[in-house]
């Protein structure tokens, strides 16, 4: 795995370039949102990559309630950092997108507000791993902070609907089928991709340094 991690950092730093290209090169200019819509291809992955890690969560969340096993909280420390990083990156690009289509930086539409109760609860789940009395307890407590915070996401994907939320509309299917431009398409797909692969090698770097920070920790208390 050692011998994995150069070369796939470099691939994920290929893919990245190619994806700006695509984004700021060969896809073309929204008609009517102009250049900022051109955030559609970082906020959207970056809101489907949260999404997905944060079921990774619900996954080492439940198996390490269910059996105990580090491994499983090895794969919640991991996922959950990672969650909160892309929920960041959709809380930051959301505003920016926001603001030609709303005339707002921020309101408290359905989406923005579900999407900012995930980032909490992320938050709050590290940050009980840092304030518990022993290692034990803090990783249950942000197990069971991880399977809330997995619970909001079909949430998130349904408020609009619930609640007659409002977000900006990049393209509509019509009667053809999208309507979207087939370079927009493809930047779009290659950019999702991206994030995805990227997602992949973080998970699996982040998860080695919580099974050695363990080990260590082990180390400290045989030593004590």
């Amino acid at each position: 795995m050692r011998r994995l991690t150069l070369p796939l950092i470099c691939m994920v730093a290929l893919l990245m370039a190619g994806t700006l290209y695509l984004i700021f090169q060969y896809a073309p200019e929204e008609q009517v949102m102009g250049a900022v819509q051109r955030v559609f291809y970082f906020h959207v992955p970056a809101a489907m990559v949260a999404f997905t890690s944060t079921f990774v969560l619900l996954l080492g969340s439940v198996g390490f309630l269910w059996t105990g096993r580090r491994g499983f909280d090895h794969l919640a420390i991991a996922a959950t950092e990672l969650a909160f990083v892309f929920c960041t990156l959709v809380l930051v690009t959301g505003p920016i997108w926001a603001k030609p289509a709303w005339g707002t930086w921020w309101t408290w539409e359905a989406k923005l507000t579900t999407t900012l109760v995930l980032w909490l609860l992320l938050a709050a789940s590290m940050m009980v791993r840092g304030q518990a009395d022993n290692r034990e307890q803090g990783a249950r407590f942000g197990a069971v902070l991880g399977v809330v915070a997995a619970l909001d996401v079909p949430v998130i994907y349904q408020a609009t609907t619930w609640w007659r939320g409002q977000h900006p509309v990049v393209f509509r299917p019509g009667a053809g089928g999208s309507t979207l431009d087939p370079r927009m398409r493809t930047a779009f797909l290659v950019a999702m991709g991206t994030f995805f692969v990227l997602y992949a090698v973080l998970l699996m770097l982040r998860y080695r340094v919580a099974a050695v920070e363990d080990r260590v920790r082990d180390l400290d208390e045989q030593l004590a």
